[in-house]
């Protein structure tokens, strides 16, 4: 297979696109949309994201100290653009990308009720990184659409057309092709 040799780039493709939603105490609350977030930790859990100093959202979670992530769907594709190429600065997002807040539980800052995963984050450190400062937040709480949940109460999140980032382009993740395991699993 002949491959060619590239300059150093970012290419850990597909990546999440989510939307992180964070207030200041008395102002509207705000929305953006990441490509660059995850999990960093499971003990204690830990999620991070990466923001460009200038973006209206840095501040608001440097100051705050909190923030939600709030996964994505098929279903959110057009408000998870539209929240990534406007300011909110500008424009209210909640309003004009018809979403809703929904109250935290151990945060103050609101997460997006039509998204089918909330997690809530309190900020514990941040990485100046170049063009980006990576904020590592400790994972306080998470709310899941009871919709997702099968009769034994597990998440089926596979139910809700997750929505991931490639290369400039938003994709539904697709049918699963194995769990955690299966390489090894004895065959019964």
């Amino acid at each position: 297979m002949a491959k060619q040799f590239w300059k150093p780039g970012n290419m850990l493709y597909p990546l999440p696109a989510v939307m992180v939603s964070c207030q200041r105490a008395g102002e509207k609350p705000n929305i953006m949309t990441a490509a660059w977030a995850g999990t960093v930790c499971s003990d204690p859990v830990m999620a991070s994201v990466s923001i460009r100093r200038e973006r209206y959202s840095h501040a608001i979670i440097r100051e705050s100290g909190e923030f939600v992530v709030n996964l994505t769907t098929k279903r959110l594709a057009k408000a998870t653009d539209f929240c990534g190429v406007r300011s909110g600065r500008d424009v209210d997002k909640f309003a004009e990308a018809g979403l809703t807040p929904c109250a935290s539980q151990t945060v103050s800052c609101p997460g997006i009720a039509e998204s089918p995963v909330n997690i809530e984050c309190r900020v514990t450190e941040v990485k100046a990184l170049g063009s980006h400062d990576m904020f590592l937040a400790e994972v306080t709480g998470v709310s899941v659409d009871e919709a997702l949940l099968d009769e034994k109460g597990t998440l089926q999140l596979s139910r809700c057309g997750l929505m991931a980032y490639s290369h400039g382009e938003y994709f539904e993740l697709g049918k699963p092709i194995g769990k955690f395991g299966f390489s090894v699993r004895r065959k019964k």
